[in-house]
């Protein structure tokens, strides 16, 4: 499978949302009580946000495969993966893996940070685990949603393309 990643153009950010809402209620929105679940959609539809990207502030990547977007990571405070999510049909083909390599090369190039940080939901803690993040505290939950802090520095990461 070939797939191309790139920085989503402002008028592919709805694209990008609506991939990532259909992604959390298929498979996060289950660890969430109603709370969580509105946090999480309130967050990819505040406008501030699409305008944050719109000016470079928040970057979001996303894969393609055959002009189809598939997958969407985004990054805020210089090193944080704010999103990560990678359509149903194209799970276990190494998109997210992928995508987080992006970020990190993102990182690496404004060179203030040697590490990426990451709040991992429930659903998502394994892959991470398995790319080489270590948790940096326990799972807590703010505003509804439950997560695991964690992070990995440049030298740990071990991506698997099968991820």
């Amino acid at each position: 499978m070939t797939y191309q990643i790139r920085n989503i153009r402002t008028e592919e950010w709805e694209d990008a949302m609506a991939l990532v809402w259909r992604t959390f209620l298929k498979y996060e929105a289950c660890d969430y009580e109603e709370e969580g679940v509105r946090s999480f959609l309130d967050f990819i539809t505040d406008e501030r946000l699409k305008k944050l990207h719109m000016i470079g502030e928040y970057p979001v990547m996303a894969a393609f495969c055959d002009q189809k977007m598939v997958g969407v990571a985004s990054m805020r405070s210089i090193n944080h993966i704010s999103l990560l999510f990678v359509d149903s049909d194209y799970h276990k083909k190494g998109i997210g893996t992928e995508l987080v390599h992006s970020l990190k090369e993102l990182v690496a190039a404004d060179g203030r940070r040697t590490s990426l940080t990451v709040n991992a939901a429930p659903y998502a803690t394994e892959f991470y685990h398995k790319i080489g993040f270590t948790d940096t505290d326990r799972m807590c939950t703010k505003e509804g949603i439950s997560y695991t802090p964690m992070e990995w520095t440049f030298a740990s990461f071990t991506g698997n393309p099968t991820d």
